[in-house]
């Protein structure tokens, strides 16, 4: 029997395409490895922070992350770039310490975050409304259940994977109940 190419990867269910890819990818709001911002929130992102203090791309990075509770979780290649068009256009400076470049927001930044904040209301970029402090507690543990039930499906019996099914499906709905009681 030869292998069709292109042929997509099935996992245990027979299904197409792999719940654990899904589960790993993060919920919706997280876009993956972090949430995936429009290229506006990141450089009102940026502007923000450093009005704040001078920060290097790094840094930058890292805070974004923190602020947001762990669901935003920006690439190098979303935030260089931005840094760097920022700079062209005068809205930041960026000079080199100790081998790092550190980037400061210039009074034409500070006059860009102004009118920025002036059009998308009171929420920082980082703050995704209601989702707030207990977003990274949660994706946290959806992602060690994720991969419990993992360790069940490839290493457990079938009356155990069967058993693991019903208490996933029994969680799934105190959730949504959850969200009823609201």
């Amino acid at each position: 029997m030869g292998h069709r190419p292109h042929h997509h990867h099935h996992d245990q269910w027979g299904r197409r395409g792999s719940w654990e890819r899904a589960w790993f990818a993060g919920p919706p709001w997280a876009g993956g490895g972090g949430r995936r911002a429009r290229r506006g929130d990141v450089r009102t992102a940026l502007l923000s922070l450093l009005a704040d203090k001078p920060m290097h791309g790094y840094d930058l990075i890292r805070e974004l992350e923190q602020r947001s509770g762990g669901a935003w979780r920006p690439s190098p290649g979303s935030i260089y770039p931005t840094l760097q068009l920022l700079e062209d256009e005068g809205l930041v400076t960026g000079q080199e310490q100790d081998g790092k470049r550190v980037y400061t927001i210039t009074d034409a930044g500070r006059t860009e975050l102004e009118e920025r904040r002036e059009r998308g209301g009171e929420h920082e970029p980082w703050e995704f409304g209601p989702l707030g402090e207990g977003l990274g507690q949660l994706r946290e543990a959806g992602f060690q259940l994720a991969a419990a039930a993992m360790q069940v499906a490839r290493t457990g019996s079938e009356p155990q994977r069967k058993h693991a099914a019903e208490i996933l499906a029994d969680a799934r709905k105190k959730l949504y109940a959850l969200l009823a009681e609201g």
